[in-house]
């Protein structure tokens, strides 16, 4: 059947509206974007009114609307298009999203909605969770004392369950694809704690972890999730609770230094996602052997003041890792940044 013509269409879109007696209605009920159907009304001759006064801010207001809600059309069907979908398919690129530190009870409501609006759009093949998904505090916090009291309001019980809650809701989005746990340092407090507490019989302290070791309280095996301990080797790697997928190494991190993200370049050598410092930081060199190199944290899921924190304002950011992968396991690595609860992610790709 041959295309319609452009004196077809601009007839159409002239029959449309006063079928429905304005552009706006005939554009939701036909699916056809209103500034399409203004341009074939011109094209037609039909002289649409212009609005004075207040209905002119409103017809605005009504355009910038319009042209977000096209930009959210446009970056659902072309950019993850290529990439999303449940199944990593041979020679097309997918997508990994990594997200970091939550911290069970202390999670950002409004930051982690943000991002599972986000998670629930580009059904990611792949995901790499950083660590610091259960805080751990109170009584498994050996850091802790008097001063920060307020800390200690919650229980264990009540962590686990805030995390186990993020856990639900991220897989109820993404459906049956690999997610891989990488335990953090406040994860490893529960296993510090049983060690202190059963140092003198091996057997029990591996017994207690069995029991309440943060792979079982969050039950990752029923999950389908695997779990890397921070104190392991993985991958064939040197380094401890580090996994490497194609190009990228992804670990929780120890550095806290200002430019974390440099010294983690430098330490690896190689490509790197991490966590722990709980702000946005990226480092890209170039190097002889191995062309560009570099590190990313993406942030944190996290609330932004902590209790310890006092009257510092802290330097921390929300968002999450959104990684593009080729076949080859090469990669395009975007920190998509979440501010007062709004995510960039579709300005970033469209």
């Amino acid at each position: 059947m041959p295309a319609a013509t452009a004196a077809e269409k601009a007839d159409e879109a002239r029959s449309l509206v006063e079928q429905h007696g304005g552009v706006r209605a005939a554009a939701r009920a036909s699916g056809i974007p209103v500034s399409t159907l203004r341009s074939r009304m011109k094209a037609a001759g039909v002289q649409t009114v212009v609005p004075s006064g207040d209905q002119h801010r409103i017809r605005q207001l009504e355009d910038i609307i319009e042209q977000q809600a096209e930009a959210l059309d446009r970056a659902r069907g072309s950019a993850f298009q290529l990439a999303a979908g449940s199944k990593k398919r041979k020679n097309k690129p997918f997508l990994r999203v990594v997200i970091p530190d939550s911290h069970g009870v202390h999670i950002d409501k409004e930051a982690a909605g943000a991002f599972l609006a986000d998670l629930d759009m580009l059904k990611p093949a792949e995901v790499v969770m950083l660590g610091d998904h259960l805080d751990c505090g109170g009584f498994l916090a050996a850091h802790h004392t008097e001063n920060f009291v307020a800390e200690t309001e919650y229980t264990f019980e009540d962590d686990v369950a805030a995390a186990n809650v993020f856990l639900d809701e991220i897989q109820q989005r993404i459906g049956d694809v690999p997610v891989h746990y990488i335990s953090g340092n406040h994860e490893r407090r529960v296993e510090r704690w049983i060690l202190t507490q059963k140092l003198r019989n091996q057997a029990d302290a591996e017994y207690l972890l069995r029991l309440f070791g943060p792979a079982t309280v969050l039950k990752l095996a029923e999950r389908g999730i695997t779990y890397y301990s921070e104190t392991g080797f993985h991958h064939g790697l040197v380094i401890r609770g580090t996994i490497k997928l194609g190009h990228c190494h992804f670990t929780h991190g120890s550095s806290t230094a200002k430019h974390a993200a440099s010294a983690m370049v430098d330490k690896f050598g190689g490509n790197v996602v991490f966590g722990h410092t709980h702000r946005a930081d990226a480092f890209v060199r170039r190097t002889v052997s191995q062309g560009a190199i570099g590190a990313w944290n993406p942030g944190c899921l996290c609330q932004l003041q902590p209790y310890y924190g006092l009257t510092n304002l802290s330097n921390w950011s929300h968002g999450y890792g959104l990684q593009i992968v080729q076949d080859d396991g090469s990669f395009l690595h975007i920190n998509v940044p979440i501010v007062d609860g709004r995510s960039y992610m579709v300005p970033l790709v469209t």
